[in-house]
């Protein structure tokens, strides 16, 4: 999940608050963040590092060039578990709060 915040994304102003992220992941403009909002957010920086455009992300591909392949699918499977952790409350979406804290472990 780190990795993903770690590149410019879609809208690539610079956030610094939690209520930043809501914002720009709350596409719908509901004022929460629900696990497909939060999977396409996330989910650039898989797009950006699959350089050939296959679906994986090779060795090559992974920060510091090294690791197992990642394809789409446990990419979006690790960032689910991510915002289930995050999920404080259980209601299926986050708000500014759950955006802000750090996910359980």
């Amino acid at each position: 999940m780190a990795l993903a915040l770690s590149f410019p994304g879609p809208a690539s102003a610079q956030v610094r608050a939690s209520g930043d992220y809501l914002a720009r992941m709350d596409t719908d403009g509901d004022g929460r963040v629900s696990l497909a909002e939060y999977q396409e957010w996330m989910g650039y920086a898989f797009d950006r590092m699959d350089a050939d455009g296959d679906g994986v992300l090779s060795a090559g591909e992974l920060p510091g060039g090294r690791g197992a392949p990642v394809n789409r699918a446990r990419h979006r499977a690790t960032l689910e578990a991510g915002f289930r952790r995050q999920d404080r409350n259980g209601d299926g979406y986050l708000d500014a709060a759950e955006l802000a804290s750090p996910p359980a472990g």
